[in-house]
Order: structure tokens, then sequence, then C-alpha cells
């Protein structure tokens, strides 16, 4: 059942309906919030919950977890954003499943929710490095985002973790339970003294109460993450925030796919422009906030020519570096079950001797079949029968990948293509080519997860180089000609357009982004409130 036969309303993870507020298209709220992923929902619930009259916009649809999500990987590629986007680079991207989203909630419908902590030292990497550039803020900026936001979503982690600042308090719930990988990684990391933990998932490990939003149910091991959790155990925006900001009164408009802005005399945005079932639609607003994403928030700047007076809009793209090594064993591990990101280890988080700059974790990975199948066919080549008799040891297989830092480059950016969409707007175009920091990166985590799995007893060891998140394109900084917003999130151009997504990190970070979108996300919220009062 999808949004269309529910017009007007919001649905919690048991169907339940949460009364919406609906305002009118010609009455001026006081922002629109374009995109409801790790970067748009909890600004919304945020602003909403202060008071203010808020619209979210939302290009996908509003999903009802336990009535359309299924255990049944093609079913769930509405989840994806599955509009084409263009590769072009040595190392072109594949999109899809692997980086975006779509639908209320956005990519965190499907992220896998590993939520580890980037170090202090992530944000300073021109300073310790000489390369690339710092942020304008730093750790100390979002620590206590951090720690609300895992209160929040019920995080399970570890009482003691051994890497980075330690928090003042230790994680809402005890870790999951370790997968089949996640038990041979540490048997081989501790055969060569590789300290490893079990890592910081947004997945609930017991039942738990969330502050505003009732009781959630606890993780069933299921392992269905990257394609959408079905209980609500995993903490996703559907039923975190934005039921939450539905209930302060904010309205969340699904299949609601934003196009245009229109500006008034003195060159603030004065309304935004959608397209809805078919129509053109015009909401008027006093402030924008721009969530959509690495590529979609600088396609659609680019496509209006807007907040590019520094022309950086769409450059220093990123993605993370992301090599998985898979290996096979002589008993049964069963790779579909528990959370894919069940173990960790940041020992290689600044590595000693390092002929690269940066670093990199390592975890270990659970995977779905058709998702493997997919990567053996790209990453190995194999195909018909050779394909099939790789397949007969699935359930014998577990793997191990890293998140790695990349380089901003101007050889990487976004730019918008001659080929036209559905709607007739220009398709972006994503250049993205490895440097050579990243390919030494990658070589040295090559031979640190081959050397894992030997000792682990692994054989027909096979790995597949692959770029993850998809990261900057409109970065922070303290200078209007270098960067796109400032260190608030607003644009140097245009003062009542604020960004608040992964495109405004000026570098990658060797941690998965979703839990820094989201702090940045209340921080930004918190400041634009301390100044409207």
């Amino acid at each position: 059942m999808t949004d269309e036969n529910r017009t007007g309303s919001f649905y919690d993870i048991y169907g339940n309906r949460l009364p919406s507020r609906q305002f009118s298209n010609d009455e001026i709220v006081d922002a629109v919030v374009i995109g409801t992923g790790a970067g748009g929902a909890p600004l919304l619930s945020r602003l909403a919950g202060a008071g203010l009259k808020v619209v979210a916009l939302e290009a996908g649809s509003h999903w009802s977890a336990n009535k359309d999500f299924v255990t049944d990987e093609p079913g769930q590629a509405k989840l994806f954003w599955n509009d084409e986007r263009l590769s072009a680079g040595k190392n072109a991207l594949a999109f899809g499943n692997n980086n975006s989203g779509t639908g209320v909630g956005g990519s965190t419908l499907h992220y896998t929710a590993y939520v580890p902590r980037p170090q202090t030292d992530d944000f300073n990497l021109h300073t310790d490095f000489g390369v690339g550039v710092d942020w304008p803020i730093g750790y100390e900026d979002l620590e206590s985002y951090f720690d609300e936001i895992e209160e929040f979503l019920g995080v399970s982690g570890p009482a003691d973790y051994p890497w980075g600042k330690k928090r003042v308090k230790s994680y809402p719930l005890a870790p999951l339970p370790i997968n089949g990988a996640g038990q041979l990684m540490k048997m081989g990391c501790d055969a060569l003294g590789i300290k490893t933990s079990a890592a910081a998932n947004a997945a609930l490990s017991a039942r738990y109460f969330q502050q505003g939003i009732g009781w959630r149910e606890a993780c069933a091991n299921r392992g269905f993450c990257q394609a959408g959790c079905d209980i609500g155990a995993k903490g996703s925006m559907d039923v975190t925030y934005l039921p939450l900001a539905v209930q302060y009164g904010a309205e969340i408009r699904a299949n609601s796919f934003v196009t245009g802005f229109e500006r008034n005399q003195s060159g603030k945005i004065s309304a935004v422009i959608y397209e809805k079932d078919g129509q053109e639609i015009r909401q008027k607003c006093s402030n924008v906030f721009l969530c959509a994403g690495a590529i979609e928030t600088p396609r659609l700047l680019l496509i209006n020519s807007l907040a590019n007076s520094s022309g950086q809009v769409g450059k220093n793209f990123m993605a993370h570096t992301g090599m998985q090594v898979w290996g096979q064993f002589n008993h049964n591990i069963q790779p579909f079950k528990g959370i894919p990101g069940a173990l960790i280890s940041e020992d290689t988080h600044r590595p000693k001797e390092a002929d690269f700059v940066g670093g990199y974790l390592l975890q270990s990975i659970g995977v779905m079949p058709v998702t493997y199948a997919s990567q053996v066919a790209r990453g190995a080549g194999l195909w018909g029968k050779a394909l099939i008799e790789h397949m007969r040891c699935y359930n014998n297989t577990a793997g191990i990948n890293i998140l790695g830092e990349c380089l901003p480059y101007d050889f990487n950016y976004v730019e918008l293509s001659d080929e036209t969409d559905q709607r007739g707007l220009p398709k972006p175009r994503i250049h993205f080519t490895f440097g050579e920091n990243e390919k030494r990166l990658t070589a040295h985590a090559e031979n640190v997860m081959r050397n894992i799995w030997s000792e682990a007893g692994a054989e027909n060891v096979w790995s597949f180089n692959r770029g993850a998140h998809i990261i900057g394109t409109c970065r922070m900084g303290k200078k209007a000609d270098q960067a796109v917003v400032n260190s608030e999130g607003q644009s140097f151009d245009i003062p009542n357009l604020f960004i608040c997504d992964n495109s405004v990190f000026p570098s990658a970070l060797s941690a998965n982004p979703a839990l820094t979108i989201m702090a940045l996300s209340l921080r930004t919220a918190d400041l634009f409130l301390s100044k409207t009062k």
C-alpha cells in the first residue's frame, strides 16, 4: 500500500495512522525541507518541534514497513534511487542500491545501520597531511549530537569502545549478536594481533522505548537491513525522526519531485516548485533546507543556476574506498543471518609507516544471495555455469570490507549531461577516478584482509574493488569563494537556503557517514532556530 491510498496521512511501523497537518500551497510556511533521509528527517523534527510551520518534499513514496517491505531482494528495489545516473571516469561508480535511496526515509530505508563515530582527527585532514581541506568545524561541535542521536535511535554497541575519544556514557543497548562472518574475522584478527570490537549499529538488540514514538521491537537477526526492516528495529528515519516530526505538526508530501525555485526581488527563495501526479505545484516559503544527497543536491542547484558563485557546486566528489575480500570456509556460515556489519576494527584508522594519507576501518559483512551473485559476476567475472557453481558455496561464504578515506580531486565531479530524464531534466553525469592515494590505501587494506582470511582458514579468496558512499559536491567552508555553504550549512549566496546532507562534507571521513549527517542536521536546525527567535 503506497501513499497514493493515504494522501494527507502518515503511518507508523505498525500501520497506525498519525494525523498529519496539511498546509496550503499559498501559505508561506517557515521552511520547506527537500528530502527525508538522514539529513532532512532530524532537521524536520527539530524545526517542527520548535513550533515552525514546515513542509517536507520527498521524491519517493511513503511505504509502510510492515506491509510493503518483503524478504525478497528484487521486490525491494523500489527503495533504491533508480533514476538513471551517468557514470564516467576510470573507476565509474555503480549506482542504485550501492549508495542512494528513495522514499519517505531516504537512503536510511536501506542503509545497514552501521554508525561508528568519526574520530577527532578525521576533521583535520589538511592540518595532519597537507592535502585536501580541513572542516570548518570539529568533533567537539558534533559530540553532543552524537550522544543525543545514539540515545534517541537506541544504538546497540559495546560498553567500552577502544578507539577514538571516549564516550561520556555507554551506548544505550548492548551489542547485537556477532554473525558468522564477524566470528571468523575476529579469529583471523586475533591471530594477527589486530584489535576488534562489536560494532555500533542503529538496530535494537532489545525492545526499546523511544521518546515521543513508543516501543520499537528488537532486531530478529533477519539480516535484510539493506532492503528494508519490516519490524522497525532498524533506526531508519521512517520509524524514528519522521513520525516524531509529524506529531509535532510537520507535513510530509511523498512523490513530490522538486524541480526549481522562485526568488523575490532581494534574491531570496520565495517558493519551491515541484511535480506531483503530473502537475507542477508551488509551495511558498520563508526558508529552504536542501537535503537531497551528494548528487541530487548539486544537480538541482546546477539546473537552476543557484548558489554557485564559488564555482564549487558539483566539485570535489568523493566515494569511500570500499574494497571487499571474500572467502569460502568448510562449514555453514549463513551470510544472510544477523546484522550485516557486526564486527569492527579501527586499528587501521591511521596506520603507522603507511605510504598513503588518511586511513580506513575494517568491518565484517553479511550479504544476501542476489546481491552477492551480482558482485561475483562484476568482480570475479563469473557468468553462467561458473557463476552457478560458485553460488553453490554461498552458505559457506564470509566477507570483510573497508571504509576508507577518499581525497577530493578536481577530476572528480558532478555535471549536467545532454541527456534528459522522464521529466525533461538533464541527467547527472558523475566523473570518478581513484587517485594514487586511494590505490595505495586499497592495496594496503587488501593485504591486511587477505591475511585475516588466511589465518581464519579461508579458501578461494577473491577481492571486489568498489566505491561506497557518495560524498562532497557542495562543501562547507569558511570562505565564500572556496565553498558553497558556511560552517552552519547556510548558502553564502542565498541567505535563506541551507544545505544539510553528505554533499557538504569537506572530506570523506574514515567512518560511515549516516551518524555525522544526522548530527549536522540537528546542529544546523539548532543554529537556525537560535537566530530566528
